[in-house]
């Protein structure tokens, strides 16, 4: 397993002093992070309200940097969000970051927009101008949408517990290339079953991705491995969604021995870009 190991050479550091020659994710936690390459941005996942009682949720500070507007949050680019579950993406939360930060721009599922548009005002029209909602469904083919600094590319992949549970859910796994250097791919939560990627094989193959952050269950499923490591053409990956218990490393099965998990808010990774 290549890349679960070789991952494991790069400095596990504080995100405040990585240098900007080079690209960085920082973990927030569950599956949101921040990923930067010089003065481009991107966050994914980053405003949810609900651990189930299993999951991490964004630290306070956190959540009052990204707000604000402050710290490695100052100037942002844009916001992405896999899907409309609570411990992934809060309506409520959205909107406040849209109205507070007026130069973001957001990417979601189009279950999520819809409920933003369902606790909105009229004062709010303004921040839907920077909203762009992705209405795919399982058999689309992948979108690609170009800004003068990043490279959005979109595929749905079934929530996990297909093709009998959470069906319903439109899971976007969203593929993006952050000033024409660093390639990023965030899975959702997406199902681990080949057959997804069988389906699209040129687009997965056709372009390296520097950074994978998929569910940590690709790792324990035969199927994930093989998506990971032959289907695309993945550089390094680290496993999200972790629970919490896992931030014990001691909890960590033994099935995930050998590979890379974020477990821990404010983890941080450097990594170079190949494109």
């Amino acid at each position: 397993m290549r890349f679960y190991f070789s991952i494991c050479a790069l400095a596990l550091v504080s995100l405040t002093s990585f240098a900007q020659e080079t690209s960085s994710v920082r973990y927030l936690a569950n599956e949101g992070v921040l990923v930067t390459h010089k003065d481009t941005s991107v966050l994914i996942d980053p405003l949810f309200q609900n651990g189930y009682g299993r999951y991490q949720l964004v630290p306070d500070d956190v959540r009052a940097a990204i707000f604000a507007g402050e710290e490695e949050f100052a100037g942002v680019d844009a916001v992405f969000v896999s899907h409309h579950h609570g411990d992934h993406f809060s309506a409520d939360d959205m909107l406040r970051l849209l109205r507070s930060q007026t130069n973001i721009k957001l990417y979601a599922p189009a279950q999520a927009v819809a409920a933003m548009r369902e606790i909105s005002t009229a004062d709010d029209e303004p921040s839907f101008d920077r909203v762009t909602g992705l209405d795919l469904e399982y058999g689309d083919s992948p979108v690609q949408i170009k800004t003068p600094n990043l490279l959005i590319e979109a595929a749905f992949i079934p929530h996990s517990g297909w093709p009998t549970a959470r069906t319903e859910i439109q899971n976007i796994s969203f593929r993006i290339t952050l000033a024409d250097n660093s390639t990023v791919l965030h899975m959702g939560d997406a199902d681990s079953k080949i057959v997804h990627f069988e389906v699209d094989e040129e687009y997965w193959e056709g372009r390296a991705v520097d950074m994978a952050l998929p569910p940590y269950w690709f790792f324990a499923s035969d199927d994930g491995v093989e998506i990971l490591e032959d289907r695309m053409d993945v550089r390094y990956a680290i496993g999200v969604h972790a629970p919490a218990e896992f931030s014990d490393r001691a909890n960590i099965p033994d099935e995930y021995a050998g590979t890379e998990l974020f477990t821990q808010p404010g983890e941080g990774r450097r990594f170079k870009g190949s494109q």
